[in-house]
């Protein structure tokens, strides 16, 4: 399959203490609901999770994060709406390392790319996060929606940009959404598919399938001709 080299599941070293994944995209791709289902799913892989509540700009989605942390038993480090979101994550990274946490979820703001001013605060959380770690953010998570078509394209370029990508999860694959972008974004990044989101439930988030995708996705557009 074409997507095969895209195919590389996300692994997190064992004892190594606090591995770090800075979650980006625009407002509306699922990002918050993704970080919720991967806690969980990291949790049943027996690892200890907490979350960062840095999408400070919308009090929606520190409340989401903390109910998703409560829902899960999930320690979650939020401040006031505005707050300054490399300063939450940073806050979220000191106290991930005091308590020895394995993987500490960093949510950031649903930037849009148009807007310089915050493509800058993601190279500062990025700044911020060296301090305590050179090494760290360990992985830079894009989510995109499958069915944005086009304009995913532009955003992964323009995130990026901004703060280099080491994986893409893809959501919302669950409606009549295309997955056919998916290609294009292959072809153009080769980064690799960590997940893909294919419902509403807490456990619809899957391990990415090179195979299983392309079979899915042909059987769909043959169905649909």
């Amino acid at each position: 399959s074409i997507l095969e080299p895209n195919q590389q599941a996300l692994t997190i070293p064992d004892g190594e203490g606090p591995f770090v994944i800075l979650v980006v995209g625009v407002n509306g791709m699922g990002k918050t609901t993704t970080i919720g289902k991967l806690a969980k799913r990291l949790q049943a892989e027996g690892k200890s999770v907490m979350l960062a509540a840095g999408d400070t700009f919308r009090a929606a989605a520190i409340e989401q994060l903390q109910e998703w942390g409560k829902r899960n038993d999930i320690d979650v480090v939020a401040q006031h709406t505005g707050a300054d979101s490399a300063s939450v994550i940073y806050d979220a990274f000191e106290k991930a390392r005091a308590r020895k946490v394995d993987v500490l979820l960093a949510d950031t703001a649903g930037r849009l790319h148009t807007q310089t001013n915050l493509m800058n605060e993601l190279s500062k959380i990025e700044r911020v996060i060296k301090k305590i770690d050179p090494n760290a953010p360990h992985e830079v998570m894009l989510v995109l929606d499958a069915g944005t078509g086009q304009n995913a394209l532009a955003q992964a370029e323009n995130f990026n940009k901004a703060t280099p990508l080491s994986g893409i999860t893809l959501t919302k694959l669950d409606g009549t959404a295309k997955g056919g972008i998916i290609f294009a974004i292959a072809n153009q990044f080769s980064l690799p598919i960590r997940f893909i989101g294919i419902g509403e439930g807490i456990d619809d988030l899957r391990e990415f399938n090179a195979l299983e995708f392309t079979n899915a996705l042909f059987e769909k557009s043959n169905r649909d001709t």
